[in-house]
């Protein structure tokens, strides 16, 4: 493979249940602070389960910007809008406008579906009351599959190539790894990478519908998600959105750009055997691809930020996965232990989560992970803050379909 062109990224933004700024969520994750609350409005579903969830909050999304700009947009592309907006006003500033319309830059973003309120606005029209006449016209626009990608794209300007990247849990890491590759072979100089997730009862029930969500800790949220614990139950839903900005090496340090990061691997591939099952060779196998891509060694990888969900057959192979691809107890933990699953967005936002670790020198632990379920793989499970000087850390993220991502990031050293 040819080695192409060095990526960097120069700027992030994100919301998720832990704040709406970096800074926000990087003390989140050193005071050991949740973003799990309980939700009363589910209360109207008898049958549902489970009750808690991570959710967005302090963010009026509503009156952010002119109505003529984002009547096109539901709650996850505006979500996808508000982290965008952070992440170019880190990197990009003033010079916005000319770099994104200039043809050189794109738009790879994904959710694991469009915006799941407007679509209950729009079928119950069409279902319940069987009307057309009056249908807002611009709810399609707010849950048409591509939601954020169209609409960042059109927001924003950006005149080059946009890729909507709709992988349910691997949406964001897979947003991240198409930009990195349009870069990477000189398609694009700059890209608007990430995913986005809103809230929605849907979300919850599709999961209750498996039987696995988390149920028993319904009184007692801080309590929940317990990523490879003894004692889990299953995932609990959340929203947010994250955005990284990668540019080509060259092209940042042309324009005196700081730099947050180099990612240097990307792998993706599909297990090809079950929709929702999950497969230790194809979690191993993108591990292994994007070491691969980097040209690294499993033994420089500092800190693996684990998919982690809750679930009992997804903690259990994944942690055997990645014992056998670094055979020996790599430091490791799961940061959806903080937000819940945050589906499309996790993945950009667990590799943001990874860059303050970076920049502020210390490895998150798993919330409530008590007592290690001894069917997981024998890992470094790290259960209290730890102060450390990451140089290259890696993350991963498994997706319905089979589809399984992992990217490598390391300290820029210039």
């Amino acid at each position: 493979m040819a080695r192409g062109r060095r990526v960097v990224i120069t700027g992030v933004g994100l919301a998720s249940p832990l704040g709406v700024t970096p800074a926000e969520n990087y003390d989140a994750l050193i005071e050991g602070r949740h973003g799990i609350t309980v939700m009363p409005e589910w209360e109207r579903f008898e049958d549902l389960r489970t009750r808690v969830a991570g959710v967005v909050t302090g963010l009026d999304l509503r009156k952010r910007w002119p109505r003529k700009r984002v009547r096109s947009m539901g709650r996850v592309a505006r979500l996808a809008t508000y982290a965008t907006e952070r992440a170019l006003a880190q990197s990009l500033g003033d010079d916005a406008p000319a770099l994104l319309g200039s043809g050189r830059a794109g738009v790879a973003y994904g959710s694991t579906t469009g915006s799941s309120g407007a679509f209950e606005k729009y079928a119950t029209s069409l279902f319940r009351d069987w009307k057309v006449q009056g249908l807002n016209a611009s709810l399609y626009l707010q849950f048409m599959a591509h939601t954020c990608a169209a609409n960042l794209a059109a927001f924003f300007s950006v005149k080059g190539r946009v890729l909507s990247t709709c992988s349910t849990c691997t949406s964001g890491s897979q947003g991240v790894g198409a930009g990195y590759e349009a870069i990477k072979y000189d398609l694009a100089d700059i890209m608007l990478c990430g995913g986005a997730e809103e809230m929605h009862f849907s979300l919850a029930v599709t999961f209750d519908a498996m039987f696995a969500t988390s149920a028993g800790y319904n009184d007692r949220p801080d309590r929940t998600p317990r990523p490879f614990d003894r004692a889990r139950d299953g995932l609990v839903v959340g929203e947010g959105a994250g955005t990284l900005v990668l540019e080509s090496l060259e092209h940042a340090q042309a324009r005196g750009a700081s730099i947050l990061a180099e990612i240097v691997g990307y792998g993706t591939n599909c297990d090809g055997l079950h929709v929702t099952a999950p497969s230790e060779p194809g979690m191993r196998g993108a591990m292994q691809l994007a070491l691969a891509e980097a040209g690294l060694s499993p033994d420089v990888i500092d800190y693996v930020n684990a998919h982690g969900t809750a679930t009992e057959l997804g903690d259990i192979a994944e942690t055997r996965a990645t014992r056998a691809v670094f055979e020996r107890a790599v430091p490791f933990s799961s940061t959806k232990s903080y937000t819940g699953h945050t589906l499309g967005a996790c993945g950009a936002l667990e590799l943001i989560y990874c860059l303050g670790m970076l920049e502020r020198g210390f490895l998150p632990p798993t919330r409530n992970l008590e007592q290690v379920d001894e069917r997981c793989g024998e890992l470094d499970y790290i259960r209290e803050l730890r102060r450390a000087r990451p140089q290259i850390i890696m993350s991963n993220n498994f997706a319905f379909g089979g589809v399984n991502t992992s990217l490598i990031v390391r300290r820029f050293d210039g």
